[in-house]
């Protein structure tokens, strides 16, 4: 068994995993936490490399997701924010059984913008690539800007997002290389027509990240899949409709 990562558990009923993305840790839901554990056992995780998992790393988003499986509770519904839904995604191919349900929030199978594929472009990629070896932490701040752009509440929630990720320690400068490199390589899309597990696709109008676009591809590719738009969210929809969120979670979930 790996080493263990950074686990917070709260709540009691059926087990909800929250994973979350690219440059954060698991703080970030800490203000819809005290109202998911009314009705979930929650289960928080640091991923490999960041907050207080900042020691472990993974190479790729198998690996990610492996060290997840090993630790996570059996039968949880996953929810995967941004690269956390590459995540999710990945452990429910990889062991169906043990994802229950899955629910990607701003979320892409193919991240990078590829021909007629929306995503980021992959200079904006690049670029952010050779800023981490100058200065990381200009680097998430301004990958946070772009996560708010568009939300009417963009300036709470860059400080919704800064201040969750200031709580914890810094993530390690190796994992988000490799988290980046995730985001620009990784294309799940010829495997979801395989996914068997009811799956939620949430999405922001206003996202620049994941553009609600990819909403209508992704009907195409996993027809099996349901998906719920949030009109004036862009990339963190639980931060900025979290009554909204909950609710269409709650409805998934059953």
């Amino acid at each position: 068994m790996t080493a263990e990562l950074h686990w917070q558990t709260e709540g009691q009923g059926s087990d909800l995993l929250l994973i979350h993305g690219w440059g954060m840790n698991g703080a970030v839901w800490q203000q819809i936490l005290p109202v998911l554990a009314q009705h979930y056992r929650v289960h928080v995780v640091d991923l490999p490399g960041y907050g207080h998992s900042q020691h472990h790393l993974a190479a790729n988003v198998d690996e990610m997701a492996q060290k997840l499986l090993e630790q996570a509770p059996d039968q949880a519904t996953w929810l995967g924010w941004s690269l956390g839904g590459l995540v999710a995604t990945t452990a429910a191919l990889q062991q169906p059984a043990r994802v229950k349900k899955l629910v990607t929030v701003a979320s892409s199978p193919r991240f990078a913008a590829e021909k007629a594929w929306r995503g980021i472009k992959p200079e904006v990629l690049d670029d952010f690539r050779s800023q981490l070896d100058s200065d990381f932490r200009a680097t998430i701040e301004r990958f946070m800007a772009l996560q708010a752009m568009g939300s009417k509440s963009a300036r709470q929630d860059i400080r919704q997002l800064k201040e969750a990720v200031l709580s914890r320690p810094e993530p390690n400068p190796q994992a988000l290389a490799s988290g980046l490199d995730m985001l620009a390589q990784v294309d799940l899309r010829p495997q979801l027509a395989s996914i068997s597990q009811p799956w939620l696709r949430l999405y922001g109008r206003l996202d620049g990240l994941v553009p609600a676009k990819v909403a209508r591809e992704l009907d195409k590719l996993a027809p099996q899949s349901q998906q719920h738009v949030f009109t004036g969210a862009s990339h963190a929809p639980f931060i900025s409709h979290p009554e909204e969120f909950i609710d269409t979670l709650k409805a998934f979930t059953g």
